[in-house]
């Protein structure tokens, strides 16, 4: 009698779970939908909860469009190199700040964070005149360069390899390694699940980017997908919702691949931070 009064306990947990993952789960599946159907349909009610035979049709036009091919190029290699650079800026940054003694560390430590608190629009114009000045106006320089320090990600760097057992790098350094070698040899394999964790935030943030693209960025065949996107929208009898749903559900595939490659890693960096200290 006790065992099933438990399980009649746990009964409305469990229609309340599944009622949050339904509430979660339901827009994906509308989208999914969505992208499948003519625009006349999206908006029917009842809405249609099969799928349609209109896709193909939906991302011709995104392409012809905007150049769909070509501005997840742009997207893919913005992202990419971003994160990659951004990764390394954070590591070395992070390994000097937790590992190094050298006189203003604490005063160059606590302006950094200072920087958490300004706001991105804050920094548009003063960035806009520097890219300008230095004529990378419309480039992927103008992208990419102010987002490889990144506040954020030096700070949680240097606080996990604070945690890092000072023993293990003497123990490398008197076997003779550099310094870069014991980076490479030694905090890297560590701290693997850390900077997986952080590749997946830094490479959303640098995906799903919109303003700065939008403010940098001239020619058409520069733009990145949330940019190229955003060009769709017209008055109601002209935006093609079709093309703007099928590009919004392309925008999520690139971030779904990575977290599933990423997955493991990701849970363990974030079960390292939570139980740290």
């Amino acid at each position: 009698m006790p065992t099933t009064l438990r399980k009649l306990r746990g009964w409305p947990l469990t229609f309340l779970l599944a009622g949050l993952t339904g509430l979660s789960v339901g827009p994906f599946y509308w989208l999914v939908i969505a992208i499948t159907r003519k625009d006349t349909e999206i908006f029917d009610w009842p809405p249609k909860l099969l799928l349609g035979g209109h896709l193909g049709d939906n991302l011709d036009r995104l392409q012809r469009r905007i150049g769909l091919l070509r501005v997840i190029g742009n997207s893919l290699l913005v992202a990419g190199v971003q994160t990659v650079g951004a990764l390394v800026v954070a590591l070395l940054a992070g390994y000097a700040f937790a590992k190094f003694r050298f006189r203003g560390r604490s005063l160059l430590f606590g302006l950094l964070l200072s920087t958490l608190v300004v706001p991105e629009q804050v920094m548009l114009v003063p960035l806009f005149k520097m890219m300008m000045s230095f004529g990378l106006l419309d480039t992927y320089q103008a992208l990419i360069l102010p987002g490889l320090c990144v506040p954020f990600a030096i700070f949680l760097m240097r606080q996990s390899l604070a945690g890092l057992p000072d023993e293990l790098l003497d123990a490398a350094r008197v076997d003779g390694a550099g310094e870069f070698r014991v980076l490479w040899s030694v905090v890297v394999p560590v701290m693997r699940p850390v900077l997986a964790a952080l590749a997946i935030f830094l490479f959303l943030g640098s995906w799903n980017q919109f303003v700065w693209p939008l403010v940098a960025l001239r020619s058409p065949g520069m733009h990145t997908l949330p940019v190229a996107i955003a060009t769709l929208y017209g008055n109601k009898s002209t935006t093609d919702y079709g093309a703007i749903l099928s590009g919004t559900a392309l925008s999520t595939l690139p971030m779904m691949v990575l977290f599933l490659v990423l997955q493991r890693q990701f849970i363990s960096g974030l079960l390292a931070g939570a139980t740290k200290g």
